[in-house]
Order: C-alpha cells, then sequence, then structure tokens
C-alpha cells in the first residue's frame, strides 16, 4: 500500500530551512573523536518498523521523522550520520558496549534508564490499541482487553506497561492479558494481520499511523504518556547534542518538524537526564 505523503516527504516542507545546513565534510567535526565510536560520523542505532517516525520505504531507505531529525543533529555537528538497524531489545546493551553513538529508536525515558545512560527527552509519546479494522471485539477501554492475546515488541516501555496492565486486571478479578512478544511491531502487527492475535500494543504516533492507512482500528490511545529520548553513553557527545537540539528550538526548525508529524514538542529548553543530572 502506498505510503501518504506526509510520509514520504520526511525532510519536506517543515524542514525546507535544513536544505542549507552544512554537509559534514564541508566543516571541522564538533565532537572530539574520542567520544565516538567512529570519528567524524555519528553513529545511532534504530529500529525501523515504526511508520512514520523511523520505517524503510519500498526502495529499502530510512525514513521517518526520528531519522530525519538524528541527519540534521549529525550534520549540525559536522558529522556524518549513520544507522545500525537492530531490534529495540539490543539497543540498551550495544550502547553500553560501544557499538553506537547514540540510541535515536524513540527510547521512552524512565528512571531506570536514566541512571544508566545520557538522555534528551524530546518529544511526548503514549501507547495505543490498535485492533483489526472494524474493532469486532468492541475493545474501547483496557478492561475490554482481559483474557485476550495481545502482541508487543519485546524489552520495550510498552511490553512493560502492556503486563503492568495484565497484572492490574488480574487483581481486580479479570482474566489477565494473554501477552505475546515479538522481535519488532512489524512482527507484532504482522500477527494480528494474521489473526494470530487479537490486539496490538504500540506507540500512538504509529497505531494512528496504521489507522488512517485503513489497515487496523486504533480502539484506545493516550495511555501512560511519558517523554521519549535519545540516549547516549559518552557525556560530551550528549552535551554537544543538547546544544544543538536547543539551537533547532531557537530557530523554529525543531518546531516545525514535529508539527509536520503531529507529535508534541518540548516548549522548554532541553535537558539531559541521566546519570549525571
Amino acid at each position: 500500500m502506498p505510503q501518504k505523503t506526509t510520509i514520504a516527504l520526511v525532510s519536506g516542507i517543515a524542514f525546507g530551512m535544513i536544505a542549507a545546513s552544512a554537509h559534514a565534510q564541508d566543516c571541522e567535526p564538533k565532537v572530539a573523536d574520542d567520544a565516538l565510536i567512529t570519528p567524524g560520523t555519528l553513529t545511532m542505532s534504530t529500529n525501523p518498523t515504526l511508520p512514520p517516525m523511523q520505517f524503510v520505504d519500498s526502495d529499502g531507505n530510512l525514513k521517518g521523522m526520528r531519522i530525519t531529525l538524528g541527519d540534521e543533529v549529525a550534520k549540525r555537528l559536522c558529522l556524518e550520520p549513520e544507522y545500525i538497524r537492530i531490534e529495540f531489545s539490543a539497543m540498551i546493551p550495544g550502547l553500553q558496549a560501544g557499538r553506537w553513538d547514540v540510541i535515536n529508536t524513540g527510547i521512552f525515558w524512565t528512571e531506570e534508564r536514566a541512571a544508566m545512560m545520557q538522555m534528551i527527552p524530546y518529544e511526548a509519546q503514549a501507547i495505543s490499541v490498535s485492533v483489526p479494522a472494524g474493532n469486532p471485539a468492541g475493545v474501547a477501554a483496557p478492561e475490554d482487553l482481559a483474557g485476550k492475546a495481545v502482541g508487543v515488541e519485546i524489552g520495550g516501555f510498552e511490553e512493560a506497561k502492556l503486563k503492568l496492565l495484565a497484572e492490574e486486571l488480574e487483581g481486580q478479578g479479570l482474566d489477565p492479558i494473554n501477552v505475546q512478544t515479538f522481535d519488532n511491531f512489524a512482527t507484532a502487527y504482522q500477527a494480528l494481520r494474521a489473526g494470530q492475535t487479537d490486539a496490538t500494543v504500540t506507540i500512538d504516533s504509529t497505531a494512528a499511523e496504521y489507522a488512517a492507512r485503513g489497515e487496523f482500528d486504533r480502539a484506545i490511545s493516550g495511555m501512560f504518556a511519558t517523554p521519549v529520548a535519545l540516549a547516549m553513553a559518552n557525556e560530551d557527545l550528549a552535551n554537544a547534542i543538547l546544544g544543538v537540539l536547543n539551537d533547532m528550538m531557537e530557530d523554529g526548525s525543531y518546531q516545525a518538524l514535529l508539527d509536520e508529524y503531529g507529535i508534541l514538542a518540548n516548549t522548554e529548553p532541553f535537558e539531559i537526564r541521566g546519570p549525571s543530572s
């Protein structure tokens, strides 16, 4: 099915001003080599299974809001962007092992994660429940998921919250949710499409995208609203990225990008919320 026009124009109208940004090869890197996995390169991990935030187009190219953001951060640091496509469950261990500089996949901020990494919250997201088109089971509230098989990506915030909801339902005397975990959200949606599950839990923007395509209905939205962040291991790199994001807020390009995708943007200056904060 063709992508929506707004998705195809991932660097489109709202980011026209960015076209004039200096390319990495035209300026001196603003981050020391010893703060990077590969000198001159900003290596970012991403899980491209969440349209329109990060996904792979029909030509095999990475697209989406977070890819556009990562590219712009790299440009302003005079670094070449490089993306490692990896399942979410490997993101934090890979950062700690020095396999990439930045987790750029929309990682939810939690106190536990902030104790391990330098995190800069830059958008707000919540959780939605997708169901088959027409919502044949009439899912309208969390308790309607009792006893149902619900798919989710393994290892993420969404899985943790879904399991918490399952415990709460059981505590209310209802059947718990049968939580089915998958390597990524794409396979979770494939299972829903094939009738192997009754629902899929993902972020609001992705559930809204699938609903707009007419593939699934978004039965519930806005659950567990939480900041989403970029995550880094190196404090110097985190401070450099912090400066870029605040510059983007000042010149309006940050707001323009998030507006293009209908994402709630920060209104106060960015800050690092990590071990040293």
